[in-house]
């Protein structure tokens, strides 16, 4: 019975050592001094965490990122949203085609006419293409800058206003084509003629880049048909005067300019490979910026 008592004493000490007056082996002013150590060392580390961030902070721009000398030309992207760029479905099953629709109605509608009547906010550039509009320095925090306008209707064909399909229930599916955007970037239209394919060496590029989609493999030749272009003014490229875009603080209204690709006659029941680029000075002919691949199926 003793050595129960000794026992049962002996794990009750361990919390409370009523002779030593020991709370897990210390004494309450040896409590207090270990708490105010950790207090004082913990708050010195967010103190070296939190100077470090706040004179991080004051390196940097809030209108532009601090380094820009190895960002690469603005890459080419596409709508509707396709997994692993493949677009893949039956005309005559609106199902199959439902979500890459969704896709572009969502994407299109801030090109809505309604959403661009603010004067403050929007204004027109023009007609036709032309050199870069500059508006202010890059850095200047007077106001923010005003944007371009740019209708869905001048994709025409592409624009699904008249249809709303975009050209899925017809197997003539379109895409919807922009710059990724970078901030004070300056797109540069070719600079030569023989770095264009033959289709478009026959048409000046002034103040424009423009887009061209072919075959990627040679097996797809002559499956792939008539492609049709819709862009600003009645052309499939992007004009000078959207850029330069001044980033989300200054240019919070900003609308790239887009072009609207119509495959017209795929065949039918097979996958094909198309590749897209937009072609100027800026992008090199072998290089992989500025282009993007993707795969047809139209079933039937």
């Amino acid at each position: 019975m003793s050595g129960e008592q000794e026992s049962d004493g002996g794990w009750r000490k361990t919390f409370w050592d009523p002779e030593k007056k020991q709370f897990l082996g210390r004494t309450g002013e040896s409590w207090l001094k270990i708490s105010v150590f950790y207090v004082i060392f913990y708050a010195f580390l967010c103190g070296i965490f939190i100077g470090s961030i706040l004179v991080l902070l004051m390196t940097l721009s809030v209108y532009k990122p601090k380094y820009q000398d190895k960002i690469v030309p603005s890459g080419l992207s596409f709508l509707p949203y396709a997994t692993n760029f493949e677009i893949i479905f039956k005309k005559d099953d609106p199902s199959s085609y439902e979500s890459y629709v969704k896709s572009l109605k969502k994407f299109i509608e801030q090109y809505n006419d309604d959403k661009q009547t603010d004067d403050m906010k929007y204004e027109n550039c023009g007609a036709f293409p032309k050199p870069y509009i500059e508006r202010g320095e890059l850095e200047s925090n007077a106001s923010q800058r005003k944007s371009c306008r740019f209708s869905r209707s001048e994709l025409q064909g592409c624009s699904g206003e008249i249809d709303t399909t975009f050209g899925f229930k017809e197997g003539k599916p379109c895409l919807i084509v922009k710059l990724n955007r970078i901030v004070n970037f300056r797109p540069k239209p070719p600079f030569r003629v023989n770095s264009l394919p033959d289709a478009l060496k026959i048409t000046s590029f002034d103040n424009l880049m423009p887009v061209f989609c072919t075959y990627k493999r040679e097996q797809d030749k002559g499956k792939i048909g008539e492609i049709k272009y819709f862009g600003f003014a009645g052309r499939g490229g992007f004009p000078l005067q959207y850029y330069p875009y001044y980033g989300k603080m200054l240019h919070p209204n900003y609308l790239q300019p887009l072009v609207g690709i119509k495959f017209t006659n795929l065949t039918m029941n097979r996958a094909l490979s198309v590749e897209c680029r937009v072609y100027g000075s800026s992008y090199e002919k072998d290089s992989r910026h500025g282009l993007f691949y993707v795969h047809f199926t139209v079933k039937q």
